[in-house]
């Protein structure tokens, strides 16, 4: 139990946090972007489905959040229901006041991906949120048999850290302020991120603008895998 509630204490504090910057800042909700800053990039991110997949949900996402992890069995989910319709990324927004290992493990995901393994490091990492140091992460680079001499390179690497930084200014440009959050098709989504209520909104995005409510996105547009 105290594991638990110091967990759920971590991520409401995160969560205070970013709505007292944001009325620092004068924002309130209706204040922020709610479209997708940067496109999906299949060359660039981390992407689940095919690439040319009428559907697309984007969540941006911490290793150290308890909700994050909560949300990846949220995603299977999803992914299982809609099959080969639906692409999902995922996107770094590590919470590193309340999270302190957070960017580090980002950073590991990154450094794995730079070897095709982005994805086992991505559901390691989720399933170990309490061995997050780097003699961890150094483990779990050898369980996946990547070449963990070139890991620790990467992982202190300025390429690594700004790919890192690229997606957190993405989160910021796109009205991003905690985790999870999710875009779908485009559109910043406001509410519950339960698995029928995300499939509800992926469903009236499939409609088609003329069905769809107002406040819904466009999906984006093509070989099925993991990258």
């Amino acid at each position: 139990m105290g594991v638990l509630l110091s967990a759920v204490l971590s991520t409401a504090l995160a969560w205070v946090t970013f709505r007292l910057a944001a009325v620092w800042r004068g924002e309130g909700d209706a204040d922020l972007p709610r479209r997708l800053a940067r496109p999906v990039d299949e060359q660039v991110d981390h992407l689940r489905g095919p690439v040319d997949a009428p559907l697309t949900l984007v969540e941006y996402g911490d290793y150290e959040c308890p909700f994050c992890a909560r949300a990846t069995g949220v995603a299977e989910e999803l992914r299982r229901r809609f099959g080969t319709e639906l692409r999902y990324v995922f996107r770094h927004l590590p919470l590193h006041d309340v999270h302190p290992r957070a960017d580090l493990a980002a950073r590991a995901a990154v450094a794995a991906d730079l070897q095709g393994r982005f994805w086992p490091m991505h559901d390691l990492l989720f399933s170990h949120q309490d061995a997050l140091d780097p003699d961890d992460l150094f483990g779990y680079a050898r369980d996946l048999g990547l070449d963990v001499d070139r890991f620790v390179r990467d992982l202190d690497s300025p390429g690594v850290a700004a790919r890192v930084r690229d997606d957190v200014a993405s989160a910021e440009a796109s009205g991003a302020r905690g985790t999870p959050t999710f875009f779908v098709g485009g559109t910043r989504h406001v509410g519950p991120w339960d698995a029928v209520t995300l499939a509800h909104a992926l469903e009236a995005l499939r409609q088609g603008p003329a069905e769809r409510p107002a406040s819904e996105g466009a999906g984006g547009p093509a070989v099925d895998g993991d990258h």
